[in-house]
C-alpha cells in the first residue's frame, strides 16, 4: 500500500536537509509518496512540491508582520494540504513558528507527526517545549545537548545526529573551482554569504558590500564571491551589487561548498551557514542585522550567550560575532584582515574548527531521521 507523507520546509537549508532524508528515505520505502511545502533540491529529490518557499523566508519581528499575509496564505494552504491528504505522516523541517502551528493542524486531525530540527527552545522561550509535548509524536534533534532538553519536559526525542557533518563537503577539486570561477589561485579570496532569506538580503548585504569596498581599499589583490542561495533570485541580488562594480564581485550560483571552499576568510550572516562554514574550516567573521524593533524584542527574548550555531555547537566564542550596532563594515573589514594577516590568531581559529565534526555525530544524520520516519509509518 502506497503510503503518504507530506513535508513542510520553508528556507534553502530545510530544503536541503528534507531533500536528503526523501533520497534517503525512498531507499528505504520506494512506494512512499511525498508531498511538500520547499524548493528545487526537494524537487529533484522526487516531491511533488504543492508550495514553494522561495517567497516565505523572513526573519524577523517587523519582517513576519511586514509579509503576514503572504505568509497567512502559505500556512493556511498547507493547512487544507495535511487536512484533505490526511498523510501518514507529517514531517517539519526547521522554520519553526510556521511549523509549529501546522503541528498543531495535524495533532487536531489525528495525524502523526515528526519535527526535524525543531524549535531552538533551548535558545528563546524556553517553556515553549511544554506546547511541543502535545503537538509532536516525535522529535528528531541535531545537538547532543538537546536530547536532556527535550526529555526533561516529556517530550519524546531522538538524536539523529546532524546531516551537515556528511553534507559539508565540495564536489569539485579547489583549483578546478577556482578556475571556473575565474579567479586567481594566487591573490586571497573573501566569501561573502547574506544568507538565504530576502529580507536578510536587505539588511545584511549591504554591509557585507561595505565592508568589501573597505577591504579592497585597503588590500588591492583582494578578489570577491558571493554565494547566491537558491531561495534568492539572481537578478536582486545584482540589483544590490550595481554600485559595487569596482569590487569585481563573483556572484555563484553554485552549491554553496564549492564557493565556501574556495575562500581564504568569509563574511557570513548568522545562521546554518556559521556552521557549515565552521565543518568547512574556513575562518570566518559572523554578521546580523535586523529591523531595530525586531532587535530590541528578540534580543530579551534569547537566553543563551552567543547568536552563531558554530559557537553555540562549541560553547564558546570561536568566530567572532558582530551584530545589529557591531555589524559595521569597518569593524567587519577589520576582523577579515586579521584573520589573513595574523597567522597565530587563523591558526587559533582552524584548530577550534577542527574539533566542531566531533561534536555533531559520527555521520548519516539523514539515512538516521529517515529510518525514524519509516518506523514512525
Amino acid at each position: 500500500m502506497n503510503q503518504k507523507i507530506v513535508i513542510s520546509a520553508g528556507e534553502a537549508s530545510g530544503d536541503l536537509h528534507a531533500a536528503n532524508l526523501v533520497k534517503e528515505l525512498k531507499q528505504i520505502n520506494p512506494h512512499v509518496k511525498v508531498k511538500a511545502m520547499g524548493g528545487d533540491k526537494l524537487r529533484a529529490a522526487g516531491a511533488e512540491v504543492v508550495l514553494d518557499c522561495k517567497e516565505l523566508a523572513v526573519m524577523g519581528l517587523v519582517e513576519v508582520l511586514l509579509n503576514y499575509r503572504k505568509l497567512k496564505a502559505a500556512l493556511t494552504f498547507m493547512q487544507e494540504q495535511v487536512i484533505k491528504e490526511k498523510p501518514d505522516l507529517l514531517i517539519l523541517v526547521d522554520y519553526q513558528e510556521f511549523n509549529n502551528k501546522l503541528a498543531q493542524t495535524a495533532k487536531q486531525h489525528g495525524i502523526k507527526v515528526l519535527f526535524y530540527i525543531g524549535p531552538q527552545v533551548w535558545a528563546w522561550r524556553p517553556n515553549r517545549v511544554y506546547k511541543m509535548k502535545e503537538r509532536v509524536d516525535m522529535m528528531a534533534v541535531l545537538f547532543p545537548f538537546e536530547v536532556e532538553f527535550y526529555q526533561k519536559a516529556n517530550v519524546p526525542v531522538t538524536f539523529v545526529g546532524n546531516p551537515l557533518v556528511d553534507e559539508v563537503k565540495a564536489n569539485k577539486d579547489k583549483i578546478d573551482l577556482i578556475s571556473g570561477y575565474g579567479l586567481e589561485a594566487t591573490k586571497p579570496i573573501v566569501g561573502l554569504l547574506p544568507g538565504s532569506r530576502r529580507s536578510e538580503l536587505k539588511r545584511i548585504l549591504p554591509i557585507q558590500l561595505e565592508a568589501a569596498r573597505k577591504l579592497k581599499n585597503q588590500k588591492p589583490q583582494l578578489q570577491f564571491v558571493l554565494a547566491v542561495a537558491s531561495t534568492l533570485e539572481l537578478e536582486e541580488v545584482q540589483s544590490f551589487c550595481k554600485n559595487y562594480q569596482d569590487l569585481n564581485i563573483k556572484l555563484i550560483q553554485d552549491l554553496s561548498y564549492n564557493v565556501m571552499s574556495v575562500c581564504d576568510a568569509m563574511i557570513v550572516a548568522s545562521g546554518t551557514a556559521t556552521l557549515e562554514a565552521g565543518l568547512m574550516g574556513i575562518p570566518s567573521v559572523i554578521v546580523y542585522h535586523m529591523s531595530p524593533i525586531s532587535y530590541a524584542i528578540l534580543s530579551r527574548l534569547i537566553s543563551i550567550e552567543w547568536v552563531g550555531l558554530v559557537n553555540i555547537v562549541a560553547q564558546k566564542l570561536i568566530m567572532k560575532e558582530l551584530i545589529q550596532g557591531n555589524a559595521k563594515p569597518q569593524k567587519i573589514a577589520d576582523e577579515i584582515c586579521e584573520l589573513l594577516d595574523n597567522a597565530s590568531y587563523r591558526q587559533n581559529m582552524l584548530d577550534e574548527l577542527a574539533s566542531i565534526k566531533n561534536k555533531l555525530g559520527v555521520g548519516g544524520g539523514s539515512r538516521k531521521v529517515a529510518q525514524l520516519a519509516n518506523s514512525m509509518l
